[in-house]
């Protein structure tokens, strides 16, 4: 057997963890407001945008959005044709 702390372990993960939350707490003012705003109001699609590891993390967020009832898919610039990009 191991002399492995996995309770030691566990908890520092989870003061590492608790700590970036906090830290996201100062994005939370008036621009994540407005577009918390724009995408309740907004009678269109949620267009989101990304490419390799983005795009993963993209998927999932409109995967997100559209289980909760905002239309929103991924948009890459790879499935556009090459000749609008030249």
């Amino acid at each position: 057997m191991t002399d492995f702390d996995f309770i030691r372990s566990a908890k520092r993960v989870l003061d590492t963890e608790v700590q970036a939350l906090v830290h996201l707490e100062r994005y939370f003012d008036e621009q994540f407001e407005a577009v918390c705003r724009a995408i309740i109001e907004h009678k269109g699609k949620v267009i989101v945008m990304g490419i390799g590891k983005s795009g993963h993390i993209g998927k999932k967020i409109a995967a997100t959005l559209a289980s909760t009832g905002t239309s929103a898919f991924l948009f890459t610039r790879v499935k556009l044709p090459m000749a609008i990009w030249v």
